[in-house]
């Protein structure tokens, strides 16, 4: 039985509070409370395959790299007398009014992060606890009908990796709907695999070994497509599945999109400002500013160094952001320079391997602690106060 959405305390800057009484009676935190470390403990918790393809990115991994610098050069200009003794962290998205501006951005393996083999089930249950939004992915452990019930009350958005097989999308989509997802997230940048050398280096592509393809094998389209059942053939359901994963997009192909749902539709990769803004004339609701954690092409930009451009030409409209978010500074850092909700990737897949769906919780209640206690400390009561005015460029990194 999936546990109640609990409230998060609130100002979530209370964590270290507890953390500090707990320390009055000779208990300290056991899971880590810095990226650096909940990296290195995770690295020894799993398994050497699965933490090559989280843990790594595209070519020599400088964009990847990249995606955290990036971070470093801004500031937060510090305001004084402000009063900011309580703090609003909550935001609106798609008519939803949330307590926090994060989410759990779509990790295509994180069933294998939990120690059980059931990650998507885990994160779904520290999304409800949390009341933070988790974006599931198609490349799912557990089939979707499974997943979105353990968010409870807490809003559920549904990725799609848009196949060749425009019927098998459809049913994907409608499945989704179905299941109580609220959002269609569309992802643009992965209709080819970027070129991976950890991955290569042990010839590992888990999708190939039959690996996080529920939402695929209990499809019915997919399963109409095949002359054996997954369970009798494997191998052919992954063969087929191979065959139909990756669709290259083009602009030709958003009508269609937007006519398979009423749902809000959000396109994820943007990031250059003329694509943000020719998508949302074509039906988009929003955009998503990513370059998929820098997996997917090296040499690109950084995510955060784009997203100023994109929020600019989405006028008004809201854009979600990842790539490179490691603690609560680069939240803040995030929504200043104008996203409208913060994707967290790696740091919750980590949590994850250590703790379960109460090492997810652990990871989001410290970023949300550290974000919290930065407005606090430099004088930003709400996230309307955070905007672009309110960083300076770092001299010296």
């Amino acid at each position: 039985m999936n546990e109640p959405a609990a409230q998060p305390a609130a100002p979530y800057g209370d964590f270290q509070l507890e953390i500090y009484l707990a320390g009055l009676g000779g208990t300290v935190p056991t899971l880590p409370v810095s990226f650096a470390e909940l990296e290195s403990r995770a690295a020894q918790a799993l398994p050497p395959s699965v933490l090559s393809y989280v843990a790594g990115g595209a070519g020599d991994e400088h964009t990847q790299r990249a995606n955290v610098a990036a971070f470093r050069q801004w500031g937060l200009m510090p305001r004084m007398l402000v009063g900011a003794s309580r703090r609003d962290l909550s935001v609106d998205l798609f008519g939803l009014r949330l307590p926090s501006p994060v989410f759990l951005a779509p990790i295509g393996v994180i069933g294998l992060c939990a120690q059980d083999g059931h990650g998507d089930l885990a994160t779904a249950e520290a999304a409800a606890r949390m009341r933070v939004p988790m974006v599931a992915s198609t490349l799912s452990a557990d089939p979707m009908e499974e997943v979105a019930p353990r968010l409870g009350e807490t809003p559920g958005f549904f990725q799609l990796y848009t196949p060749t097989d425009r019927e098998l999308a459809e049913s994907l989509v409608h499945r989704a709907e179905r299941a109580g997802f609220t959002a269609i997230v569309v992802t643009l940048d992965t209709w080819i695999t970027g070129w991976r050398p950890r991955d290569l280096a042990t010839s590992n592509f888990p999708q190939l070994r039959g690996m996080c393809l529920a939402n695929y094998t209990s499809d019915p389209v997919f399963r109409s497509r095949l002359a054996q059942t997954p369970e009798e053939n494997p191998m052919a359901a992954v063969a087929h599945w191979a065959g139909v994963f990756g669709n290259p997009l083009t602009w030709d192909d958003l009508p269609w999109l937007r006519s398979l749902t009423r749902l809000p539709l959000i396109l994820k990769g943007i990031c250059h400002p003329d694509d943000a803004r020719r998508a949302i004339a074509a039906g988009a609701d929003a955009v998503y500013v990513s370059n998929h954690g820098g997996r997917q092409a090296n040499g690109g930009l950084p995510a955060l160094d784009c997203l100023p451009g994109v929020v600019e030409a989405a006028a008004g409209r809201p854009v979600l952001f990842d790539s490179g978010v490691r603690s609560g500074a680069d939240i803040i850092k995030a929504l200043a320079l104008g996203a409208t909700a913060v994707g967290i990737g790696r740091p919750y897949a980590y949590g994850l391997a250590l703790g379960g769906a109460r090492g997810i919780e652990h990871v989001l209640r410290t970023l949300l602690a550290e974000a919290d206690l930065i407005m606090a400390v430099d004088g930003y009561p709400a996230l309307a106060d955070l905007t672009k005015d309110a960083l300076r460029r770092v001299t010296a990194v």
